[in-house]
């Protein structure tokens, strides 16, 4: 397949209905990573977290991704701002109704939620913060799974500072990975300042276009 994110007709079956996400998070990454061709299950329609009365603040979609920037300065592997910024918002997630691709209404749960990090060091300091209930890993540990809500947090405050450099921030199956294990809502947490990241190569371009795509997504 080369660099193709699809399978080509003449070459086998592209299977292009996705039965996690709804259309608001599928938007997402079928136009940044599967060329448009990747479709959201009718059902999935039906999954929602509703937005309580009179609220304002960043957690105002019912479904789909939210970037909240949070500038910081230093951080190479791990940064307390996300830290914190995550547990505020978990708070205000919790409790909120939330209604299954079934029909199901409950209220969310810490349960609902994953969080992930592309550094084990910010992994280890989310589960410090928000204890051992919260499912938190890396984007390795969590392929294949899902959950209503997904925490991502970018954490480095310049990618060409990263111990692992821009490939491995910015690597498009990593990005692909973390925010398609949400089913309602994908919240990703970081600096703006990494899409000032200096490139070098085409390759590098279009890893930085598709986190740019990502930031858009207020």
């Amino acid at each position: 397949l080369h660099e193709s994110p699809i399978i080509p007709s003449n070459m086998g079956i592209f299977l292009d209905t996705t039965y996690r996400m709804h259309p608001a998070v599928n938007d997402y990454i079928s136009h940044a990573i599967y060329q448009g061709k990747l479709l959201s299950h009718d059902d999935n329609n039906n999954q929602n977290i509703v937005v309580p009365e009179g609220y304002e603040a960043d957690l105002n979609k019912e479904s789909g991704v939210i970037f909240i920037p949070v500038h910081h300065e230093g951080n190479t592997q791990a940064s307390d701002e996300e830290v914190e910024l995550i547990n505020s918002k978990v708070h205000e997630l919790i409790g909120r109704e939330y209604t299954d691709k079934e029909g199901n209404v409950r209220a969310i749960t810490l349960e609902d939620m994953l969080f992930v990090a592309p550094y084990n060091h910010q992994v280890n300091k989310l589960k410090m913060r928000l204890g051992n209930q919260a499912k938190v890993g890396s984007v390795d540990k969590f392929q294949g799974q899902e959950a209503p809500i997904v925490f991502f947090s970018l954490c480095s405050s310049d990618a060409s500072e990263s111990s692992r450099g821009i490939d491995f921030l910015y690597d498009i199956h990593r990005i692909n990975v973390a925010v398609s294990r949400a089913q309602v809502l994908a919240v990703v947490i970081g600096n703006p300042s990494l899409l000032c990241t200096p490139v070098n190569t085409l390759s590098q371009m279009k890893k930085v276009n598709v986190l740019s795509r990502l930031m858009e997504m207020q």
